[in-house]
Formats: C-alpha cells, structure tokens, sequence
C-alpha cells in the first residue's frame, strides 16, 4: 500500500477522532504494548508430540487442510513465520503435549522444566514469551473425570501432572523475567443426569487446593470453565458458577473462553463482575458458531464487545489476551494472521471510544447524547488507524499479508 496514502489518511483520522476527544497516537501506543499470547496448537490440530492417538476428552478438530506441522521444528518454523506478519511483540502458549521429550514416552506426571528447555532457549532466541497449560484429555486416564475422579489413584496422577506443570511454568517466567501465565482446564463430567453434583465439585476444590498451594513467583495460574463437553452433555464439573466463587475466594486469575458459553449469552457482560471479585482475568479468544466449535476469531459484534467492555471496565492492565481455537479447514497460518489482527482490530475499536465523554453524557443522565456519540464514533475512519499502525510497525498493511501467506504455502507447508 502507498506510504503517502497511509500516513495521508491517518492525519484525516486523526483530526477526525480529536473532535471527539480522543487521542489517536496514544492508542495506538497502547495497542503496540498489548501482547497476543499465540496458541501452539492451531499448527498442528491439537496433536502434540506424546503420541500419535486421536483426541479425546471433548476435543475435536474438523478439517485436513494440508500442511499442518508434523514435529517441533515445524510448529517453530510456522511461529517465526507468524510473528513477521504481526505488528507487536507476542506470546506463546503451549500445553504440555508439545514438549522436547526426545522421542521417547514420558507420561504426564513424570514431566520436567527438562523437556521445556529447548522450547525456553528457542523463545528467548526469537523474542517470544511463553505461557503454558496443563494437560487432562487424550491420555488412558483421561476418562470423564480427572481431578474431580473419586479414583484417588487417578485423581493424584492429575494432581501430580498439574503440580509439575505449575513448576515447568514457574521455569519459564523466571527466565523471561515476565511471569508465565498457566491455564487449568480440565474435561471433567457426565453425559447424562447426575446425582452427585456437589460430590464432584468437592473434590475438585480439593484437587485445586492441593496443585496451587506451592507458591511458584515465576508464574500465575488461572483456571477455565466450560459450559459442556462432547460427550459430556449434561454435567460439567468447573462449570462458570463452580469457578467464579473458587477464584473469589481463593483470588485466582478467571479463564474467560468466549467459545464456552451459549451462544446468545452477553459475554462481555460477565467482565465488569468478574473484575470486582477476581485478581486478573486470563481472556481466550475464540468464535462459537454453534456453541464451541472454536472458529477463527474475527471482527464480529460478540468480540468487539468483549473488548470495549474490557476497557470500559478499566480492565485491559488486568486482563492476559490469547487465543484458542483450531480450524483445520483451512491454511494454519492464515488462521493465526486473520484471528490476531481481529482481536487487535477489536482492542484498537475499544481503544478509540471517545469514553470520557461517554461517561459523562452517562453520569448527567443525558441518554440522547450518549447513544448518538456511540453511534457516530461507528463510522469514524478507524481503518485508517489500524493501517497505520501496522504501517508504523513494518508488517504488511491490510490484505498484503495474503500474498505472503500464500508464498509460504508455496515454499513451505505445500511440501509437508
């Protein structure tokens, strides 16, 4: 795109946002500081390098686009590759599955900071930050309950594996002098009616206790509801409600997935509440379609909210931004690109409200002005924003990551 037109279209912007009171270039700036934690697992399905068995644990990818990566090299390749067609400095996230084990089995409540070395040497290396997840599905001992199974034998193979994560993660936060932010979701339920709700919940509040008990400076934990799980229809142990009162009570980061919830629910609305009573929130942005069927992220109403309810809230220094979802229908790296700059697009809009303003129109009860600055401010030249900003940061410019998306295919994944 021409420079000229660009930085043209960015002061007409810019005068143009002032009238309102905003100011363009401190948004910016704080959009620049705003990192992206980058799922590993839209690489490679979800697939990991444990084993080569099929996913369970209602986790299920659709799709066989070519090209998916195929070992750790590959992940890292496309990683890099990523990070050249993103303006910012981001993050990577990574389960537990994708650790360096050598090509030998280690299971998952033997695993060491060890098999995470290379993946820390790598991140400094290429300027990342990592954050982590522990890992309950797709193992023998998966099953339908694993930190709420009241199998003590399995339950402390859980709790064990989750400790150890915890540790790998305390690791890796020390040594990127940024604390790693590590995420506890666990599968556990019922596919059909259940009797013993409370039972479960117990000795899931049990299992928590014990894993988050070891303070650990290099790293936060939080943990992740879920609404249902494949074959768990009817009963989901760390249901919303069951965390909200654990993490107020035990000042725990909240996992906010935006794919886990009925897709007519106001997600953004349970951001404002949740700040009143939980330290931070960890936000994993995904697109339900039809409930979490986890699609790319895009500009739709359902983000765009999330966010500007986020800063509405005073909430964006208290909120971890990562994404979560795993289209294998098509390119991987197409995917990464279009959901990271939509949830960038979508903090920017946030960004760029003309809330002081807002507030006030709101405090002096003057309904008629509020709503019509809101509806004004939708039409303002916020692409010209966002171009710049990416401008400004040397990474293709509106669709010019298409082509460089395309060649790499060509170059690269084509031949996996």
């Amino acid at each position: 795109m021409n420079e000229n037109k660009i930085l043209k279209a960015y002061e007409m912007a810019k005068e143009r946002y002032a009238v309102i009171g905003v100011d363009t270039d401190k948004a910016v700036a704080e959009l620049e500081k705003q990192q992206i934690s980058l799922h590993c697992w839209q690489t490679d399905d979800v697939g990991g390098f444990e084993n080569d068995g099929s996913l369970t644990g209602g986790i299920q990818t659709t799709g066989n686009y070519p090209g998916k990566a195929r070992n750790i090299e590959e992940v890292r390749a496309d990683l890099e590759f990523v990070k050249t067609l993103l303006a910012g400095n981001h993050r990577v996230n990574l389960h537990e599955i994708y650790g360096d084990f050598g090509g030998k089995f280690v299971d998952r409540d033997q695993v060491e900071v060890k098999h995470f070395q290379s993946w820390i040497d790598w991140a400094k290396a290429n300027n990342f930050k990592l954050d982590f997840n522990s890992t309950s599905f797709s193992h023998p001992k998966s099953g339908d309950l694993s930190l709420a199974n009241p199998d003590k034998g399995i339950r402390d193979f859980w709790i064990e594996h989750t400790i150890r994560c915890r540790r790998i993660a305390d690791a890796m936060g020390k040594v990127q002098d940024d604390p790693c932010i590590m995420n506890i979701w666990v599968h556990d339920g019922q596919k059909d009616f259940t009797v013993n709700r409370r039972k479960y919940r117990e000795i899931l509040t049990e299992s928590l206790d014990e894993i988050l008990k070891e303070d650990m400076p290099g790293m936060k934990s939080c943990v992740e509801a879920k609404l249902f799980g494949i074959g768990l229809e009817s009963y989901t142990v760390g249901s919303m409600d069951f965390f909200e009162g654990y993490c107020a009570t035990r000042k725990v980061i909240y996992t906010l997935d935006t794919g886990h919830y009925e897709p007519t629910e106001n997600v953004a609305d349970k951001v404002s509440a949740l700040l009143l009573y939980v330290p931070e929130l960890m936000l994993h942005v995904s697109r339900p379609v039809r409930w979490d069927s986890d699609h790319v992220t895009i500009m739709n109403d359902m983000t765009l909210e999330f966010f500007k309810e986020l800063v509405r809230s005073d909430g964006l220094h208290r909120a971890h931004v990562g994404l979560d979802y795993f289209d294998a229908s098509i390119n991987r790296i197409g995917a990464y690109i279009i959901g990271t700059r939509a949830t960038q697009k979508c903090i920017l809009s946030a960004l760029l409200e003309p809330l002081a303003k807002l507030r006030e129109y709101e405090a002096e009860g003057k309904g008629f002005q509020k709503l019509a600055l809101l509806e004004e401010a939708k039409t303002l030249p916020f692409g010209a924003v966002f171009d710049y900003f990416n401008y400004k940061n040397n990474v293709p410019v509106g669709a010019e990551f298409i082509p460089a998306i395309e060649k790499y295919e060509k170059e690269v994944t084509s031949k996996r």
